[in-house]
């Protein structure tokens, strides 16, 4: 009896103190602050005085003055190789949480160069001056704000390792009904910041919701899946997933999932895990996983079918998938994606079907479709992107240089080809307009090579064909 108490008081002890963990990381979430600053936050500091001052003027503090990420009077604001303007220290932190895209517009980044925006900054100060909005150089208050920046740091990061381990020890010794909400939880943890996702990974987390991923119950397959998917945002969880043994039990998920969320969210996965090269091949070679994102792409929700579509695409970058997925029959579906314009999915179908149509395999599956008219409608449509016009001449371009007479002269008879080809000589893309002139060029050799009787052959071999 001795024994059991000691052991339940312990038990006791070691709940309280994580407990303990936990509220001190919901404190640093919610109010960014730590035990150490309470005191000196009941003595209001000439930076607490400005701060408030400066709320006093937010809301005629200009839009362009105003940092997108934390929407605070910009103070040292840098560029970004998109063009886009950010304050130094709200830019720092991005990168430092291991993003590489613009945050305004999720653009990729070329580099992490950071240019000092001069002219701005010399309005900004016009502009503070002009309406009494107190303006301090940042060097004045670095050493203390470092200090501060340090200090809440360290107590997130503690109280974040401390909540992981305890979530991660209820998931692997509670009962279901426990593990269930756990993984709900530990779900939640990993779309809040890196620290988390570094946290719950170093916890032991992965190998646990794994097994949840072939439970019977709907909820803790999609919350497990789901963690899984917000773990995988940080590169270095990347290696401890496929490490785990996780990929198999993913597939089957985006195969069999007990909901349409846990196989979206399948998907989705396997997208994240496909932006490393190697994983790629490995995610290729597993025969369910193309031919279940295919399925999904087929019967899925909007959200369902983007993230098959953009997980496809990604496999087709590595030249042995490209036939696994003609073979298992993406094309008529992309295809098919190509005839709603309203769907938002066009831009990376079209994607897939310019990286399919490298192969010869990929130029005779499309041309078996009805591709080429939907492809020059996107051509003349304004509404469609750069990028999409960029992709749509490609797949044209490729299709001609096969040497088929039958897909050069149906380009042909299309009216708005032309229009659309001279168009994009105007105003595309500097890749547009290069594939545009060597488009032309196919086109005029060929009209100009014809003979009547070439013509005559080729429109008798187009009415047989269509006869068949």
């Amino acid at each position: 009896m001795r024994n059991q108490s000691k052991l339940g008081a312990y038990q006791n002890v070691s709940i309280i103190n994580s407990l303990v963990g936990f509220m001190r990381y919901c404190k640093c979430v919610l109010f960014g602050v730590t035990d150490m600053e309470f005191d000196a936050e009941l003595q209001p500091s000439t930076e607490d005085r400005v701060s408030r001052t400066e709320s006093e003027y937010a809301a005629v503090i200009p839009e362009d003055f105003r940092c997108p990420i934390s929407l605070d009077l910009m103070r040292e604001p840098v560029i970004v190789s998109t063009g886009q303007t950010y304050d130094l220290s709200s830019i720092t932190r991005w990168f430092e949480e291991g993003h590489s895209t613009c945050p305004k517009n999720g653009q990729k980044l070329l580099h992490t160069n950071l240019i000092p925006n001069h002219a701005l900054r010399s309005l900004i100060i016009q502009y503070c001056d002009a309406h009494n909005i107190p303006f301090e150089k940042p060097e004045k208050n670095k050493k203390r704000a470092t200090l501060e920046s340090i200090t809440s740091t360290k107590a997130a990061l503690e109280a974040a390792k401390m909540t992981a381990a305890f979530l991660v020890g209820k998931l692997a010794t509670g009962p279901f009904e426990v593990k269930k909400q756990v993984a709900y939880e530990l779900r939640l943890l990993a779309k809040c910041s890196t620290d988390n996702r570094v946290c719950i990974a170093e916890a032991g987390a992965i190998p646990l919701l794994e097994t949840l991923l072939s439970s019977q119950d709907p909820k803790a397959q999609e919350n497990a899946v789901t963690t899984l998917l917000n773990l995988s945002i940080y590169e270095g969880n990347k290696a401890k997933i496929m490490e785990s043994g996780a990929l198999q039990p993913i597939i089957n998920v985006l195969r069999n999932g007990l909901s349409m969320e846990a196989r979206e969210n399948a998907a989705a996965t396997l997208f994240s895990l496909s932006s490393v090269d190697e994983y790629k091949k490995l995610i290729g070679e597993r025969p369910e996983a193309i031919p279940a994102l295919v399925n999904l792409l087929g019967d899925g929700t909007v959200r369902g079918k983007r993230d098959a579509v953009t997980a496809l695409f990604n496999l087709s970058v590595f030249p042995g998938n490209v036939s696994r997925v003609i073979e298992a029959g993406a094309v008529p579906l992309l295809v098919n994606v190509l005839k709603d314009d309203t769907s938002g999915l066009t831009d990376d179908a079209v994607g897939v079907l310019a990286v399919l149509v490298r192969e010869l395999r990929g130029i005779l599956a499309i041309s078996e479709t009805s591709a080429i008219p939907l492809i020059v409608n996107h051509l003349r449509l304004g509404s469609s992107s750069a990028k999409c016009k960029d992709n749509c001449v490609s797949v044209l371009l490729s299709l001609c240089c096969s040497g088929s007479d039958k897909i050069v002269n149906s380009l042909l008879r299309l009216p708005s080809l032309m229009p659309s080809m001279y168009n994009l000589l105007t105003s595309g893309t500097p890749r547009a307009k290069k594939k545009a002139r060597s488009l032309l060029r196919i086109l005029h050799s060929w009209e100009s090579s014809r003979t009547p009787q070439t013509i005559l052959l080729s429109e008798a071999g187009n009415s047989v064909t269509s006869a068949h």
